[in-house]
Formats: structure tokens, C-alpha cells, sequence
């Protein structure tokens, strides 16, 4: 048996992919004041890390890197969630690999 590690760095994969933004037309929007606990359940499971936190706990949100995965209107569609659809077409995530 081999004694391998593999290490990924999620953040190199991220980067191949190509991303066409739809500014006029966000396809997740949040709740005006989402609550702190239901924000922070989304830090910890988006895995293209859009929700965030600064040092001062001011929360930030960008869907311009979103995956379209599903996880945050899976954990918080009913919540803070107050918009969550598809991208337009030709709009959204490209996935490459590299």
C-alpha cells in the first residue's frame, strides 16, 4: 500500500473556469437583513466561498463567481434566500478542465 498525498487547491480549479456575469440580472439576491446565524451556515458551505465576512463582521455577497450549484438554496432557500434561478443563457459558469 502507497503512503501518496494528494493535495488540491480548489482555488487553481476555480481559476479555469470562465465566468460571463450577467450585471444586469443577479441570479441569487439575498433578503434585505439576513440573519447572522443563517448567513454564517452559508459561509461554511458555499464552495466558491461568495458569502464572507470582514474583519469588522460586515457580510458580503457576490454571485459573480457562483458554480450555479444549488448548495446555498439548498441550506437557506427558505430564509435568506430570496432569489435563486439559472443564469441566463450564454450567462454564468463555463467549466474547463485543465
Amino acid at each position: 500500500m502507497s503512503d501518496m498525498k494528494i493535495t488540491v487547491n480548489v482555488d487553481e480549479y476555480l481559476a479555469i473556469n470562465k465566468y460571463e456575469v450577467d450585471e444586469s440580472n443577479a441570479h441569487i439576491e439575498l433578503v434585505d437583513d439576513p440573519s447572522d446565524a443563517e448567513f454564517d451556515k452559508l459561509i461554511r458551505v458555499c464552495p466558491a466561498a461568495l458569502y464572507k465576512r470582514d474583519d469588522e463582521g460586515a457580510k458580503t455577497f457576490d454571485y459573480a463567481g457562483c458554480l450555479e450549484c444549488g448548495t446555498c438554496r439548498i441550506a437557506c432557500g427558505d430564509t435568506i434566500i430570496k432569489k435563486w434561478e439559472y443564469p441566463q443563457p450564454t450567462m454564468g459558469v463555463e467549466y474547463r478542465f485543465g
